[in-house]
């Protein structure tokens, strides 16, 4: 894992950020989640990460579908 990770989505749901890793996925982008939202009151965000090398396919993505 020497690539470069960068932030390709954020959202305050966790749901909404768990669907965008996985059409990532489904698509050969590797995505992970980091989730920095409190865990009691479950305010802040939770983001997602892909390899800088793969930013335009999965902006492409994301916007094909909606998210």
């Amino acid at each position: 894992m020497n690539d470069k990770w960068i932030k390709i989505y954020t959202s305050h749901q966790f749901f909404k950020s768990e669907m965008v890793k996985q059409i990532l996925i489904d698509n050969g982008i590797e995505a992970v989640i980091m989730n920095k939202q409190d865990t009691a009151y479950k305010f802040g965000e939770v983001e997602v990460h892909i390899p800088e090398r793969d930013y335009s396919n999965a902006l492409e993505i994301i916007l094909e579908n909606d998210l």
